[in-house]
């Protein structure tokens, strides 16, 4: 029998073709059926509390809202990609969600071989006849958090850590570099990327790094590995750390900021629905500060950001709500 070894907790339990995908199978399309089976592809463990934590949710809420079939998969590399998004339309899934930026050309690649299943990638500008792409304004509440950054930071000297150079991440951190320096030109923004999302001890590891540079507040969109950049902060005084992706707060409540939010559990609801009431349109779907997909959520355990810098990110927030304020895209290499 073959069995496939899955970084997950326990609890997750619902993992649907677990040996199909794990052991291959027949390349024959199935009978077509009514079921609306839905299956998401993540980068990382869904055990991140935070960007693959937040697809599972949103996987979960599908399930829960539409009566969904569903499944997942943790994949690791560009020919995993290809390989589930190929092992699902072969099976006559009605969607297939590649949770990142990097999934894009997979779904390019697949999805003419299965016009009957729907392709959507969180990230990107990939569409087709039967692709799609969520795009999220990270950026907007990056800002923001830059802002409340800089109105704490004692050294003046404030860094960022993520997991690969992606570019909606690099957008986040130039905003948030870019929003703390809106009220305090003078600080430093120190940047470092891991190279992978999973490893813990490399995120410990860089954040002392920072914090030997005199970084005392860190911004963190690392996923799994973001997790040990919260244990360095934790173990050394001083200094905040800020998450990223889902509302992190709890997870070091005396030491965190705020988060960068994006709310994805609702928008893979919004397009599921689409998708089952054969509404769908392949487009490029944005959700930014106006429709609160997107949002700065400052931990209320927290004062140490003054009452004037609130009122300034309110306003600021209410600017980008309005399209009042727009950010510059990540310029192309």
């Amino acid at each position: 029998m073959c069995t496939r070894k899955y970084l997950r907790s326990g609890s997750f339990v619902h993992i649907a073709l677990a040996g199909l995908l794990a052991c291959g199978a027949n390349k024959e399309v199935p009978p077509a059926t009514a079921e609306f089976k839905v299956a998401l592809l993540t980068p990382g463990p869904i055990s991140d509390q935070a960007w693959n934590g937040a697809a599972y949710r949103g996987l979960e809420r599908i399930r829960d809202s539409l009566g969904a079939e569903i499944s997942h998969i943790q994949t690791r590399t560009p020919a995993e990609f290809e390989e589930n998004f190929r092992q699902y339309g072969a099976r006559g899934y009605r969607l297939v969600i590649g949770h990142g930026f990097e999934f894009q050309d997979a779904a390019q690649r697949v999805g003419k071989e299965y016009p009957n299943t729907i392709y959507v990638t969180t990230g990107g500008t990939g569409v087709g006849a039967n692709i799609a792409a969520l795009s999220f304004a990270f950026d907007e509440p990056s800002y923001l958090a830059g802002i409340a950054a800089a109105s704490v930071t004692k050294t003046g000297v404030l860094a960022t850590i993520g997991g690969t150079e992606l570019p909606p991440v690099e957008a986040s951190f130039r905003a948030f570099a870019d929003g703390a320096r809106s009220v305090r030109p003078d600080v430093t923004v120190l940047s470092a990327y891991l190279g992978n999302w999973d490893d813990a001890g490399a995120g410990k590891e860089q954040a002392l790094a920072h914090i030997a540079r005199r970084a005392d507040v860190l911004f963190q969109n690392a996923d799994a590995a973001g997790l040990g950049v919260f244990q360095a902060v934790r173990e050394s005084r001083g200094t905040w750390i800020i998450g990223s992706n889902a509302d992190q707060n709890a997870i070091a409540p005396s030491v965190t900021l705020g988060s960068v939010v994006i709310d994805i559990p609702h928008a893979f609801l919004l397009l599921a629905r689409e998708v089952k009431d054969s509404t769908f349109v392949p487009r490029v779907v944005r959700f930014d500060t106006s429709s609160d997909a997107v949002r700065w959520v400052a931990n209320p355990a927290i004062t140490a950001v003054p009452a004037p810098v609130l009122a300034g990110i309110d306003s600021v927030r209410g600017r980008f709500a309005r399209h009042e304020m727009v950010l510059p895209p990540v310029p192309t290499p």
